[in-house]
């Protein structure tokens, strides 16, 4: 393993739960890997402006018909999937906001799911163009959800990453972080000694 990319999404920024899981997961896979190249992307320090009319079509643009300001969003997209084509493993922590994924991951989806990019439609469907690679989702979340219906987080990531080509998506999950310290404690416990076998 040479690089790894980690992606952060928690509006509390390295001090969010979610976070703290991230960085125990790189902790483990740097010392597997000493001398593993890192980058790191804060969407909620540095967010991914959210797709609208003119972003969308930016990216559906003939190349020869572009014009500068749509090329500049267009090189921003492809920095964005670079990222991840030059990663050999990723780190995503993933808060729950209001049973969803927090904005800024979506924005940065919508940057990275580009037709003819980073999948491409055929007569068979949708097919990703994205080497697989590991993904490890930090989840972190006030309430219970994994396993029920509740959860549209689990089942949206898979599918979205699994649509680029990248499949090989292992969850990590500390819940019930706000139903006391007691239950906190033990939830980031267990998801410290999941982290380790892992990445064991």
């Amino acid at each position: 393993m040479k690089n790894i990319l980690v992606i952060t999404a928690s509006i509390f920024g390295q001090d969010g739960q979610s976070s703290q899981l991230v960085k125990k997961t790189l902790d483990n896979l740097k010392a597997q890997h000493p001398g593993v190249s890192v980058v790191y992307r804060d969407l909620a320090a540095n967010p991914v402006p959210h797709l609208d009319a003119d972003r969308f079509g930016a990216f559906s643009a003939a190349t020869d018909e572009r014009s500068g300001e749509q090329q500049r969003v267009v090189d921003y997209s492809d920095g964005l999937i670079n990222e991840i084509v030059e990663a050999d493993t990723i780190v995503l922590g993933v808060p729950m906001y209001n049973f969803g994924i927090p904005s800024a991951l979506k924005a940065y989806f919508d940057h990275i799911a580009r037709a003819g990019v980073s999948f491409r439609y055929t007569a068979q469907g949708p097919v990703g163009l994205l080497q697989d690679r590991p993904v490890y989702v930090l989840a972190a979340r006030g309430g219970i959800y994994a396993g029920t219906s509740n959860d549209t987080q689990t089942p949206y990531i898979r599918a979205f990453l699994g649509f680029l080509g990248i499949k090989d998506v292992n969850f990590v999950y500390a819940e019930g972080l706000n139903m006391g310290d007691d239950h906190k404690h033990e939830a980031l416990d267990g998801a410290a000694t999941n982290i380790d076998a892992l990445i064991a």
